[in-house]
């Protein structure tokens, strides 16, 4: 299989940049979920899970830092005009400690839903310390726009074929990946997006139904290096 598509998304849950060459250090993808709009009231890091808006934001590096495009086309990094536009007070912070997230357990009825919490790793804002680099096949994504699972390298590979690689250290350019889980999918997945992707439950009724739960691999960083469009990975 080799390297189809390369992602970096720099602020959690916002559009991200495509790339043709990606540097891999120990966190993962330079720059990728190195930021997040944190609640000011709750101290939780915001999803798109629970405030969808962050969606049509897009987000891209800008030298050391990131600069987020708001869908009007405002660039800012305020966070007085990042709260205006969210209707809640945040705050642009750079990964650190591990933050803290949330989730409806019942996607179908997120209003009525029990919501529960849990902490992230520390260092960058992924939802689990055992993904720092997601890895989808073209086959798995079918005829779904990759965009709703925010992959960072997209493989050209048969249905499912991420998951073989589960248990084993793969090479993927000059860096290794140790691909440790398999990635279990959420209502993020169902958001509307930029570009004409629509509200959809199926995505993820079809994801429960069908693959247990499951789409794409977690990986680890054994070896930091650098990965192209077109690179071998196995």
């Amino acid at each position: 299989m080799r390297v189809a598509e390369l992602w970096r998304y720099p602020v959690k849950s916002m559009q991200g940049e495509q790339l043709d060459v990606a540097d891999v250090g120990p966190l993962g993808i330079v720059g990728d979920r190195q930021w997040a709009l944190v609640d000011t009231a709750t101290g939780l890091a915001l999803t798109a899970r629970r405030q969808p808006e962050l969606l049509f934001a897009n987000a891209r590096l800008d030298g050391d830092g990131v600069v987020v495009e708001l869908p009007d086309g405002t660039a800012t990094t305020d966070d007085d005009v990042l709260s205006a536009w969210l209707g809640r007070g945040v705050s642009l912070q750079r990964a650190g400690a591990p933050a803290n997230y949330e989730i409806a357990l019942d996607f179908e009825n997120e209003m009525g839903s029990e919501w529960v919490q849990w902490s992230g790793p520390a260092g960058s804002f992924h939802d689990s310390g055992r993904t720092q680099v997601s890895i989808l096949a073209t086959g798995s994504l079918g005829d779904w726009d990759r965009r709703r699972f925010r992959g960072n390298v997209i493989v050209d590979a048969d249905d499912r074929a991420e998951d073989a690689l589960v248990g084993s250290v793969v090479r993927a350019g000059t860096c290794a990946l140790d691909v440790v889980k398999q990635i279990d999918r959420c209502v993020m997945t169902t958001r509307p997006q930029p570009g004409g992707i629509a509200r959809d439950l199926d995505v993820l009724r079809t994801i429960n139904k069908e693959r247990a739960t499951y789409l794409g691999a977690g990986a680890l960083v054994a070896t930091p290096g650098t990965i192209h469009v077109g690179d071998e990975v196995g």
